[in-house]
Formats: structure tokens, C-alpha cells, sequence
């Protein structure tokens, strides 16, 4: 068994506390995500007897994974990944390549009122009727777990966003898989 000297983990607390609020630790967060990387033996050996998997994503995040799903958390992960497959096909549509300007674009209230607008029928369903909703509904919901950074004029996403991306991709395969059978 590891043995862990907790006076190590200076900032285990500030770490626990965004952890398990869902919140995923990235680059961006440079002080967390550096003891993170720095003792992650460590972190994963105290997470794990606490009952946390702690996962490291190489692209440069972590978080706690979790099976257990509320309802409400069901349809806030439905409205981010309809958010982010929306964007990948704005992006793609507007002759950009889409995974460069999904983390290098501002997504800014006029943004999000244009995809609203242009998918009202998909939002209709999660109650998300304006560029504001989608502001308050969405983006703000993605900066409390670590999915996008406030700035100047907007929101941009951060690499925890991979995740959906890596979600998006399976159920695509899937149905790729389904209609050649």
C-alpha cells in the first residue's frame, strides 16, 4: 500500500472540493492541475479509498469518474453535447476546420443566439430558447465543471470538452455500425 504523507498535498482540499462537484482540472488551472501531476500516485491511492476513481486524461485534464447519472445531470450533459455537436457542424459549415476553432474560437452571445436560432427545433426540447438561455443554461453550467473559461466578450472551451467529442464519436460509430448491418 502507498503511503501518503498528506502534508505533501498542499492543495488537497481545493482539490477534493472541485472534484467532487464535477468539476475537471486542467492546464488552465495551474497550480491544482500541477499537484495533480506531480503526485498523482499519491492523489489516486487517497481518491481511491475515499470511494473516487480519479481518471488523467492526456490531453490534458482530470476528473473523478462516475457512474452514477441524477436526471437533471442527464439533461445538462444533453444540452452540452448538442451545444458542442452544433458548434462542430456551425464550425464546419462556415468552411473552418472545426476542432481548431472549437478551442480557439469566442463563443460570444451573438454565437449562440445564431445557433438557437438555426436548431430551434433541438433546443425547443431542453427549454433553451434564446442565446441567453443557452448563456445561462450552458455555458455557465460548463465553466462550473471545468468545460470552458470565461473571457473577454464570450466563453472558450477547454480540453475537458473531449470528452463529449470522444461521446459524440461513439454513438456516430455506433449508427455507423447499426446501418451497414
Amino acid at each position: 500500500m502507498t503511503q501518503i504523507n498528506l502534508d505533501e498535498l498542499s492543495h488537497l482540499q481545493a482539490i477534493n472540493k472541485k472534484l467532487v462537484t464535477g468539476y475537471h482540472i486542467s492546464e488552465q488551472d495551474t497550480v491544482m492541475w500541477q499537484e495533480l501531476d506531480q503526485q498523482i500516485d499519491h492523489y489516486r491511492a487517497l481518491f481511491s479509498a475515499l470511494g473516487h476513481d480519479l481518471q488523467h486524461d492526456s490531453r490534458g485534464f482530470y476528473y473523478f469518474a462516475s457512474d452514477e447519472s441524477t436526471p437533471n445531470m442527464g439533461k445538462i450533459s444533453r444540452a452540452i453535447a448538442l451545444t458542442i455537436y452544433i458548434l462542430i457542424e456551425h464550425y464546419a459549415n462556415s468552411g473552418k476546420d472545426p476542432m481548431r476553432a472549437l478551442f480557439d474560437e469566442v463563443n460570444d452571445l451573438e454565437l449562440m443566439q445564431t445557433l438557437v436560432q438555426m436548431n430551434k427545433h433541438l433546443f425547443d426540447q431542453l427549454e433553451i430558447f434564446s442565446g441567453s438561455d443557452l448563456r445561462k443554461d450552458v455555458y455557465l453550467r460548463m465553466i462550473r465543471l471545468g468545460l470552458a473559461r470565461e473571457v473577454e466578450g464570450g466563453f472558450m472551451l477547454q480540453a475537458p470538452i473531449y470528452r463529449y467529442i470522444d461521446a459524440l464519436m461513439e454513438v456516430n460509430e455506433e449508427t455507423y455500425v447499426e446501418e451497414d448491418e
